[in-house]
């Protein structure tokens, strides 16, 4: 598999960002965000992640009724990147 540039990830990341944005405040879950965006579905996970660790996704964990997700991950924008997306709309 050929290596991807830090530039090509940055760029997929906004793309996240933008796609979790028009979304928002719904929690879309991995695989949904790698369909929208035509990637692979671990590689979606490496880069939200990376966003989780920069805060600006947040990862939901339980669900509807409260119970923890055992394998499923679902993610919203967080606030800040939000706030920040607004300004600029």
């Amino acid at each position: 598999m050929p290596k991807i540039s830090e530039e090509k990830k940055k760029k997929v990341q906004e793309h996240i960002l933008h796609y979790l944005f028009s979304v928002s405040p719904q929690a879309l879950y991995t695989s949904d965000i790698a369909k929208e965006i035509a990637r692979d579905e671990e590689f979606t996970k490496f880069l939200l992640l990376s966003l989780k660790d920069k805060n600006l996704v947040t990862e939901v964990k339980k669900n509807a009724s409260g119970k923890d997700y055992i394998k499923r991950q679902r993610w919203i924008i967080s606030s800040q990147a939000f706030a920040a997306y607004s300004k600029h709309q």
